[in-house]
């Protein structure tokens, strides 16, 4: 998949110094996801379907304090 063109963006809670991912949209079906201390590193992509299960359990505090 090329991501070469890809615009990646932080969440709005994500801290100035803190340990973030950033997500690139516009790719049809599927969410990029990069450690934003490492943009060079590559990306994991998920499903749409994955990733918005994901920020809901994050939402409903399944995971702890986050």
């Amino acid at each position: 998949m090329d991501m070469s063109q890809a615009r990646w963006r932080k969440s709005t809670h994500s801290q100035q110094q803190g340990a973030c991912v950033e997500v690139a949209d516009g790719f049809p079906g599927v969410v990029p996801v990069r450690d934003s201390k490492d943009p060079e590193g590559g990306a994991l992509v998920f499903s749409t379907t994955a990733f918005g299960a994901f920020v809901e359990s994050v939402r409903a505090g399944e995971f702890g304090e986050v």
